[in-house]
């Protein structure tokens, strides 16, 4: 096989419309556009208009709200976080913070701290300070026999 014999399979393109090139194209002199009208022109921008009837989009209500200072919290589940204490990747000696949440490869980034949730199973002996911290998770973790310390309370949302 050479370069000059490969070829697109069959079916998977098409050579593209040659519009305004003369009467021999099928598609000359007016372009596929029709007759006269606003369509028939350059700069034609009438998408949602009705007429001059109040638009579909603006009758209408508007709905929800998009918080503008919403905290982006970096979520940490403890049976993911009992998976990488099993195979090494943290050390249960030291208290697990989040830079070395990071440093394992846990979490990518902090962003505006780091959440612990109570998905999964959990087992080990181990003191976490997050950011945040789900009351299940708390409770899990020091049902295991260690502790979980939320650095700074999130305001209440």
């Amino acid at each position: 096989m050479k370069l000059n014999d490969l070829s697109p399979s069959k079916g998977s393109t098409h050579a593209k419309k040659r519009i305004a090139r003369g009467p021999g194209s099928g598609t000359g002199k007016t372009a596929g556009r029709g007759i006269k009208g606003q369509k028939s022109r350059s700069g034609v921008a009438i998408n949602g208009y009705e007429g001059g009837q109040m638009p579909l989009y603006m009758r209408l209500p508007k709905r929800g709200f998009n918080k503008p200072n919403r905290k982006a919290w970096a979520v940490v589940n403890l049976g993911i976080l009992q998976k990488f204490i099993d195979a090494g990747k943290i050390d249960v000696s030291a208290p697990i913070t989040e830079d070395a949440l990071v440093a394992s490869g846990l979490v990518r980034r902090k962003l505006d701290g780091v959440r612990v949730l109570a998905k999964g199973d959990f087992s080990a002996k181990v003191t976490l300070q997050v950011s945040g911290a789900s009351e299940a998770a708390v409770a899990m973790v020091e049902k295991a026999g260690g502790s979980l310390s939320v650095a700074s309370k999130p305001a209440a949302e």
